[in-house]
């Protein structure tokens, strides 16, 4: 019996970046929403702020680790760069 080789995941389906972005943009339009309905919805304002705030941190995140991954540094997560295309 061979063993069967597992076909890899594109790169397009594991780069985190438009997930970070939609995400980050839906939370801006949640945001200014809240905001234009004026007292109605005020309780949902720190959500929205929070989603923003969290979306930019993520995005932050992953910046510094694939920074420190082009950089050879040891503490850097693996993956975050490809090879082929320097990204």
């Amino acid at each position: 019996m061979s063993e069967q080789e597992v076909p890899q995941i594109p790169k397009r389906l594991t780069d985190p970046r438009p997930v970070l972005a939609i995400g980050t943009l839906l939370w801006a339009i949640a945001t200014a929403v809240v905001w234009a309905s004026g007292d109605l919805w005020m309780d949902a304002r720190p959500t929205c702020l929070m989603g923003m705030a969290l979306g930019g941190v993520g995005y932050l995140m992953f910046t510094v680790q694939r920074r420190s991954a082009r950089l050879g540094k040891k503490g850097a997560q693996q993956g975050l760069i490809d090879v082929d295309k320097g990204l």
